[in-house]
């Protein structure tokens, strides 16, 4: 009976001038056109499709990717389904064609990576859902041609340590986000503030530590269960992550129920504790303490230095320097500040003598520590008033194009005293002077300059000798310095 009225209906279809593929099963209910190829051993997609369809599901079959060809001119489609296939490959632009498609479902495949043009032109696009595949990373341009028309974004059930948060903090019509049964470490501050539709945040079973107090969860009533909660309620789930439950956590203990699964896995006295079994004068936070730090330390100008600043807290504390003169140290090319507490300065000068002072903060308070830098000026130097002058040992200056009044031979001589800029570029320049063999012994060059944007002087020791130069003349080669210093 059943292949009978299967048999009426590919005969009707055929009557009426439908393609339809071997095996699936083609309903033309006016004005929709609908074909189900579930479980018919698919290989690939077929090529014998009405380009008029509206619905269509390839779901259960063995298709290993998607082509361009595969949905070109089909206009029509609004629904279509690749679900629990073994789709490992998504060419560029494979779903061009498909400008009024609302639904796409790619769950239960092997996508591990999704780029900037696998979704391009799909620009109605409501719901994309991509649970249960291999991702491990999403293009941060991805879903640019639909990121104000999406209702509904499933990502559960993948490897993503890594989401496009910025692409997220734009999905200003979505309506659910699933996220669940990932590997997300961080959630950043503010990130959820423009998802004003937002009805449901699934974020279980991830690798979160702390979640920050999106300003959101506080203006929207927010609930742990959708049962019996009003249309406008915020559903949140962040169980089956391992939560440090201290003061930063109490904004989520406030909005919990008694039925919610957010379990403590720190510090070790609330270990395993549901949220709604705590107290909230337990989720507490410790002040920094400094530890350790560098002592006075000396340097000679311009060679580099470290300072050293450890402080503990809960949560851990954020380090910053401050600098002698009173201004917060940014990363620059000559200083480093990492999140351990070292401050790296590449090429000191005389400015950085004085004390600076490292603050440790956190959301207890802070605490301060001070290190003292001695800086050790090069006694040769001649071009500050505040150093001693050295006789003047003739002319040494690089040579530039301007021209002497003397003979060919008194300029020819001359050179040789001379140090001469060989070669110049932007950021290289090749140095020669003559050998000083009146001078036994010299073991070491060094070099001044700045650079035409920055007068801060920079010094180098660029050759290293044991024994007296011999050589007709010394080169220094690709000395450079950065303008950004």
């Amino acid at each position: 009976m059943e292949w009978l009225i299967f048999s009426l209906l590919v005969l009707a279809v055929s009557t009426s001038g439908q393609l339809c593929p071997k095996r699936c099963m083609c309903q033309n209910l006016s004005p929709s056109l609908a074909i189900l190829c579930a479980k018919t051993g698919l290989l690939f997609v077929p090529t014998v499709i009405d380009r008029r369809t509206v619905e269509l599901r390839l779901t259960e079959n063995f298709i290993t990717a998607v082509r361009r060809r595969d949905f070109a001119n089909m206009t029509s489609l609004l629904h279509l389904t690749l679900s629990r296939n073994t789709i490992s490959q998504i060419l560029p632009y494979a779903f061009a064609d498909l400008k009024r498609l609302r639904a796409l479902h790619l769950d239960s495949n092997r996508l591990s990576v999704v780029t900037d043009d696998h979704f391009r032109g799909l620009t109605n696009l409501r719901h994309l859902i991509l649970a249960n595949n291999q991702l491990h990373n999403i293009s941060p341009h991805a879903f640019d041609d639909f990121v104000t028309t999406l209702e509904d974004l499933d990502l559960s059930y993948n490897n993503l340590v890594d989401i496009p948060w910025e692409t997220i903090g734009r999905l200003t019509n979505v309506n659910t986000l699933n996220m669940d049964h990932n590997l997300i470490e961080h959630v950043p501050l503010g990130v959820f503030s423009n998802l004003h539709k937002l009805a449901r945040l699934d974020m279980t079973s991830n690798k979160l530590k702390k979640i920050p107090p999106d300003p959101l969860f506080l203006r929207i009533p927010v609930y742990a269960k959708s049962k019996g909660s009003p249309l406008s309620s915020l559903v949140l789930s962040f169980g089956g992550n391992p939560l440090h439950c201290n003061c930063e956590l109490l904004w989520l203990r406030r909005l919990t129920r008694e039925d919610d699964l957010e379990t403590c896995a720190s510090p070790s006295d609330l270990t395993a504790k549901y949220f709604w079994t705590i107290p909230e004068e337990e989720f507490i936070c410790d002040p920094p303490v400094i530890t350790r730090k560098s002592p006075k330390t000396f340097v000679m100008e311009g060679q580099p230095t470290s300072l050293k600043c450890k402080a503990n807290g809960d949560p851990d504390p954020d380090v910053h320097w401050i600098a002698p003169e009173g201004r917060l140290i940014a990363n620059t090319s000559r200083t480093l500040s990492f999140s351990n507490g070292s401050l790296e300065i590449n090429i000191t000068s005389l400015k950085d003598m004085g004390v600076f002072t490292c603050i440790a903060s956190n959301a207890a308070g802070e605490s301060t520590g001070t290190v003292e830098l001695v800086v050790s000026p090069l006694p040769h130097l001649a071009n500050s008033t505040n150093r001693i002058r050295e006789p003047d040992p003739g002319p040494s200056d690089i040579l530039t194009s301007a021209k002497s009044t003397s003979s060919v031979s008194n300029e020819t001589r001359s050179q040789e005293r001379k140090v001469v800029l060989a070669e110049l570029t932007a950021n290289s320049a090749l140095i020669r002077w003559p050998s000083q063999q009146h001078f036994p012994g010299i073991r070491m060059y060094q070099i001044q300059y700045n650079s035409s944007a920055d007068d801060t002087l920079v010094y180098r020791m660029p050759q290293e000798v044991d024994v007296p130069l011999t050589a007709k003349s010394n080169t220094l080669n690709s000395l450079s310095k950065r303008t950004d210093e």
